[in-house]
């Protein structure tokens, strides 16, 4: 599970630097390095965040 842990962890600091480089100065980094390689692995990534986040608010309020 600690794997898992810190495998979120890094997910949800990629999410947040991403959306403060859109928010201050309109990169998307993910969409910078990952775009070549197509428009479904970015679309991966940003779905791998998002349940990283929804699983750490679960675990931080102890519903896993």
């Amino acid at each position: 599970m600690k794997n898992l842990d810190m495998l979120a962890w890094w997910l949800i600091i990629v999410g947040a630097v991403n959306w403060g480089l859109v928010g201050a100065f309109d990169i998307n980094l993910v969409t910078m390095i990952i775009g070549p390689l197509g428009t479904t692995i970015v679309k991966l990534v940003y779905i791998l965040v998002g349940l990283s986040g929804v699983y750490t608010l679960l675990k931080h309020f102890k519903m896993m």
